[in-house]
């Protein structure tokens, strides 16, 4: 399965414009699944104003990312503030819109509140993760700082994920710790995983970058570079193949979850997410 990593900075809130950006990138590739950064429809810094631009059930201004999706046939996962279900909550969440234009949304779980990453102040986290149903395979969606916590990818993997996806805007001074924990979730549950981290400045803070996707035993998937795509200064739009089916072939060699689900005080359970667009 072909997925498209779009390493981009989006223009701080302007909605409209971002969701203009990740039409024009789905429609660069012919890859089923295309994967944009965290809090891509918003951008990162931007204050108070995520309770006002916050994603609302069937919101309009996501139509013309459905319209492509439904037109091409292809699927987008980007990062975007929702709307909670209680007055005043906003969400950091990972938005899936399906090649039917349905969406599926999984809400951030550990929020970072050190440094000038205060997301707690803003943001209401959930508890609870679900592996989104995307054709015959499940998606386990995850949002940057929740890579350091294990149990994220562990409910998701028993809720059937067969491929990881985690969104994120890290600072460039994080890119190394990303760099050994991330490989460590594919291997402690024998799934692939796709990382697209933002690239850009905002108010001060340098993002990263350093996509990447590895395979079920923790080893980085070769990349192959999109042509003809106006990129910013920074910015990197590549191509993976991930095999979905590898994690049926490799956990017989590295029986982790079979082990956890036969010791039910260890394990954690498949739940469902608390925001659904």
């Amino acid at each position: 399965m072909e997925v498209a990593l779009a390493e981009l900075a989006p223009v701080p809130g302007e909605v409209a414009t971002n969701v203009a950006r990740a039409v024009g990138v789905l429609n660069a590739t012919s890859a089923p699944l295309t994967v944009l950064p965290e809090l891509f429809l918003s951008g990162y810094r931007i204050g108070d104003r995520f309770h006002t631009i916050g994603l609302r059930p069937t919101d309009p201004r996501l139509e013309p990312l459905r319209v492509a999706c439904r037109s091409s046939g292809r699927s987008v996962v980007l990062g975007a503030p929702t709307v909670g279900a209680r007055r005043g909550e906003v969400a950091n969440s990972v938005v899936l819109v399906r090649s039917d234009g349905t969406e599926f949304v999984q809400i951030k779980r550990y929020l970072p509140t050190y440094g000038p990453f205060e997301e707690g102040a803003t943001f209401t986290p959930t508890d609870t993760s679900a592996a989104a149903p995307w054709g015959d395979d499940r998606l386990g969606l995850s949002i940057c700082y929740d890579a350091f916590f294990p149990e994220v990818f562990r409910t998701l993997a028993l809720d059937g994920a067969t491929v990881f996806i985690c969104v994120s805007a890290a600072p460039v001074t994080s890119g190394r710790l990303f760099g050994k924990v991330l490989p460590a979730r594919a291997v402690e549950n024998a799934c692939p995983l796709v990382y697209v981290n933002r690239s850009g400045v905002e108010d001060g803070v340098v993002f990263g970058g350093g996509s990447v996707a590895y395979d079920a035993r923790g080893e980085p998937l070769a990349e192959r570079g999109v042509e003809g795509v106006r990129l910013g200064v920074g910015e990197r739009l590549f191509t993976v193949e991930v095999d979905p089916t590898e994690s049926a072939r490799w956990r017989p060699f590295r029986p982790v979850l079979r082990d956890v689900a036969q010791r039910p005080g260890l394990r954690s359970g498949p739940s469902t997410p608390t925001s659904v667009l």
